[in-house]
């Protein structure tokens, strides 16, 4: 399916993204802290929602 030249590039490719992904974070890592205070309560809400609306629904299938 894919030859192994191939394989290897992808596999360098995504250590690759990660490590550079990681460096960008650490290095705006402050800067994110104080931009972004309240995102957890945010993403906290979003998922709880979620779960209602999964909850609500299998509920309502039975």
């Amino acid at each position: 399916m894919f030859s192994s030249g191939q394989l290897i590039f992808a596999a360098l490719f995504v250590l690759v993204f990660a490590a550079i992904i990681i460096f960008s974070y650490q290095k705006d890592k402050k800067l994110h802290l104080s931009n972004y205070k309240g995102v957890k309560w945010v993403a906290l809400t979003f998922l709880i929602f979620l779960i209602l609306l999964f909850i609500i629904k299998y509920l309502l299938k039975n």
